[in-house]
């Protein structure tokens, strides 16, 4: 049976069309997709993704040892920084793409996605050594996410003149009485906030932060949103999604995600894999497509150029913004802007184009 988060009867009564998702039962849309859409890019969405996973790593290795983990560089980073990082094999293919809160030298916090927590907590465990502790406090925390240019004038309405964190930022707030663990990233190419509140609290009350973030949005146009436009806000800000453009299969070089890749670090795991192919030169990599003729390409869908197969759609859908339907595809054959391709369609093959990435500008408040 599929879990529930601590606001799912409150997204009951707010009229939530309900998928299964990653183990969850979660809100696709509230009302419609596109309006939802619309929302966050010209106003505020607020998003329970209380299915996200939390890791707590803690002691004094704590530190090189998550450094020791992902692709990216931690160490120069400043406590109260949000690190993305892709977390590779020894094959250099990736286990997860992770934010870790970089709380003190012994202590982080990673955000791990939903269907991977599992899997995630193994394997980090099988890499512990030295003086590390490592635990799961997913079970505990609500989050949500307050995306949209809105965001900010929303939430600064609950800080009560309390200084709101910078870009890839995080603080502890106090909001609602309740003590709230702020960040500033976003999954939408917008300017938004994410808010974790650990329901073992004494305060805690995930439906008072949820209905209050509602009630103080009101006159900036906030609506609650689901899984639905979430993921037509990232298609269009190309931001990765696990299972599609990163996966067990795929590098992050394959998947574009050079800048993440620290080849000059020491030693993390996966370096050396992903070093010979960054030497030999990539074979395939992703792109960019908007269609031509009729049709909604969606993942696993055959990628043809010139009659010949050259890769599969990673993510595909409408692209609301733009009045259009595109997705990333991983290709093969170095294809230019505007080339033409082929994405077979239900067994129909339909013409799209190659374009730059992202499809639309990215708005955060740097």
């Amino acid at each position: 049976m599929d879990q529930h988060t601590p606001l799912f009867e409150a997204q009951k009564l707010l009229g939530a069309k309900f998928t299964s998702f990653g183990g969850w039962e979660l809100p696709v849309s509230y009302s419609d997709i596109l309006k939802e859409h619309q929302a966050v890019r010209t106003a505020c969405g607020l998003f329970d993704v209380s299915h996200m996973g939390e890791l707590l790593v803690t002691g004094n290795d704590a530190l090189s040892f998550v450094n020791g983990l992902v692709t990216n560089d931690i160490l120069p980073a400043p406590y109260g920084k949000a690190i993305y990082s892709p977390m590779c094999y020894e094959n250099g293919t990736v286990v997860d793409d992770i934010l870790v809160y970089k709380v003190a030298e012994t202590t982080l916090l990673l955000i791990l996605n939903a269907g991977n927590i599992q899997k995630d907590e193994e394997w980090i465990r099988s890499k512990a050594q030295g003086n590390v502790e490592i635990e799961n406090l997913s079970p505990l925390y609500v989050e949500l996410a307050l995306q949209g240019p809105a965001a900010e004038r929303v939430i600064a309405k609950l800080a009560q003149g309390q200084d709101l964190p910078g870009f890839f930022c995080f603080k502890e707030m106090e909001v609602l009485g309740m003590k709230v663990l702020i960040s500033r990233t976003g999954y939408t190419g917008e300017d938004g906030f994410e808010l974790y509140l650990n329901v073992q609290d004494r305060d805690a009350d995930p439906v008072k932060l949820w209905n209050g973030l509602l009630e103080a949005g009101r006159e900036d146009g906030l609506v609650p949103c689901g899984l639905g436009c979430r993921d037509t806000l990232r298609l269009e800000a190309a931001l990765p999604l696990y299972g599609h453009e990163l996966s067990d299969s795929i590098t992050p070089l394959e998947a574009g995600l050079n800048k993440f890749v620290k080849l000059q670090k020491e030693s993390f795991v996966g370096k050396e894999a992903l070093a010979q192919q960054a030497a030999a030169g990539l074979k395939r990599r992703t792109y960019g497509f908007e269609m031509l003729d009729r049709g909604i390409p969606r993942n696993g869908y055959e990628v043809h150029k010139n009659g010949e197969r050259i890769g599969y759609v990673t993510s595909g859908g409408p692209l609301p913004t733009l009045n259009q339907n595109g997705g990333i595809a991983l290709l093969e054959g170095n294809p230019k802007p505007a080339d033409i391709i082929e994405v077979l369609i239900r067994d129909r093959s339909c013409q799209a184009k190659i374009v730059e990435l992202p499809f639309y500008g990215k708005k955060y408040k740097k």
